[in-house]
């Protein structure tokens, strides 16, 4: 039997680990799975934790995109990870930096790109791998970045023109992705992630009084996914994230989060916009393989 394709589709590295990285890890361990990472940037705007590396910030040397880039290799192979896909080609497109900054009007911020004029790479994607199932953000970008949001539009755009055999028929024969996936949180893990690390240095919940003024999650019976973190997975997503350096520092929230709240919380959680539920367990059923 041929391998069936899942493939998803992320903002910046560290973006596939963060979100997705039981999830992958747990996928490119099956034989029988062909497991692909799309990535839009390089992450030229992200933050620096380590402080020997601060130079290679954006407003100075400008080469963090290149290390984060040399971070990702090792975390995606951490991950087990072998079919990874710079959108458009490494370096095509740039971190548009948070909304309303300057970086959104850098010439070649992925924020500034039509989605039919980034989508055509990711067609050839969808037509070369075809896979039967898609992972990226809600039209929100979970959190409301620039970039995941683009990812959002960007993803959904491709897998409807990858279905149309009218176009671009010099990418590849037409393809149509079975099952779409957002990436999203259940109202208990916030609640539970808020209440261990309100009082944290590097408070990820900040300028939040409570659960009510964030803007991402939703209802756990809202949920219709849910991968969770077995040993080899939780290591594997513990080693990645710490392959990101200068993005995650020792003691940071996420370096923490399977100690203070134990490996469940490495779980990731979903919602299908596309395509049949397949079996799930528990009390709001959630499914536990994406491609049932």
């Amino acid at each position: 039997m041929s391998a069936r394709g899942i493939l998803f589709v992320h903002a910046h590295p560290d973006d596939e680990t963060v979100g997705t990285g039981a999830t992958l890890a747990h996928y490119a361990a099956r034989p029988d799975v062909r497991l692909t990472v799309v990535t839009c940037t390089l992450g030229e705007e992200g933050e620096i934790r380590v402080p020997a590396l601060a130079g290679l910030a954006a407003d100075r040397a400008d080469q963090l995109g290149g290390y984060r880039y040399w971070e990702y290799r090792q975390a995606t192979a951490a991950l087990g990870v072998a079919d990874t896909h710079f959108l458009g080609g490494v370096g095509r497109w740039r971190d548009s930096g948070m909304m309303g900054t300057p970086a959104n009007d850098h010439p070649r911020a992925f924020w500034g790109a039509g989605p039919d004029e980034a989508a055509p790479d990711l067609v050839a994607v969808v037509r070369d791998r075809r896979p039967e199932v898609l992972v990226t953000y809600d039209p929100e970008g979970f959190y409301g970045h620039p970039d995941h949001i683009q990812a959002h539009r960007v993803a959904m755009r491709a897998a409807e023109l990858a279905a149309d055999p009218r176009w671009r028929p010099d990418l590849g024969e037409a393809h149509e992705i079975r099952k779409i996936y957002w990436t999203t949180m259940p109202r208990s893990l916030i609640e539970a992630q808020f209440e261990a690390f309100t009082d944290a240095p590097d408070n990820p919940f900040a300028g939040a009084a409570s659960v009510d003024d964030l803007p991402f999650g939703v209802p756990d019976e809202d949920i219709d996914a849910r991968v969770s973190a077995d040993a080899d997975a939780a290591a594997r997503k513990r080693a990645a994230l710490a392959a990101y350096a200068t993005q995650i520092a020792p003691g940071d929230w996420l370096d923490m989060l399977g100690d203070k709240l134990g490996e469940d919380a490495l779980a990731e959680h979903y919602r299908l916009v596309k395509g049949e539920r397949g079996p799930g367990d528990g009390p709001h059923g959630w499914e536990t393989d994406l491609l049932a």
